[in-house]
């Protein structure tokens, strides 16, 4: 189990239950998924800057990212229905909690002038929304050999019915959210 995993039965648990007063174990909110998304535009003229991101994407999640596809066209953009625009992966059990931590401890602590998460990025469900500018901010990327920055989004998904739920949930488990 991870370290992360045993610190949520421990401690984030009881803080939980005692600050929104919950009568049963399954009612404290939890992490169900996290889901990461690279969009790129780009890949319409070079189909080639999609199969780095694949692999930059595998390498940060330690699994196999799906491509996605156009699912309609726009003729301003030169985009069909059906062509590759990016790829997203989806973290569950274990391989979330691992994500989760590294993103916590060591990618956020990685970006340049950082104070903070914004506490904005809540959808009213309880999941959050975080979008990073720059994948080299995580340890597995070799900085010599990507062709291009690109930036990726990460949603958390929690099983909490509010913002705030959701919002207590993530600090207590170590997202650094600006005051």
């Amino acid at each position: 189990m991870s370290q992360l995993k045993s610190t949520y039965e421990e401690k984030v648990v009881p803080q939980l239950t005692e600050k929104f007063g919950y009568r049963n174990r399954m009612q404290v909110p939890k992490l169900k998924k996290i889901v990461l998304n690279m969009g790129l535009g780009e890949a319409i003229q070079n189909i080639k800057v999609l199969d780095g991101a694949v692999e930059e994407l595998k390498s940060i999640s330690g699994q196999k990212p799906v491509i996605t596809r156009a699912r309609r066209s726009i003729a301003a953009f030169k985009l069909r229905e059906g062509m590759p625009i990016g790829c997203m992966v989806t973290l569950r059990r274990e391989r979330m909690y691992d994500f989760y931590e590294k993103l916590v401890n060591i990618a956020l602590a990685r970006v340049r002038d950082f104070r903070g998460v914004s506490p904005k990025g809540f959808d009213g469900n309880g999941n959050y929304t975080l979008g990073i500018r720059e994948q080299i901010i995580f340890p597995e990327i070799d900085y010599d050999k990507i062709d291009k920055v690109k930036g990726l989004n990460i949603t958390v998904v929690t099983t909490a019915e509010t913002d705030e739920e959701g919002r207590e949930l993530l600090r207590l488990m170590g997202m650094p959210f600006r005051n």
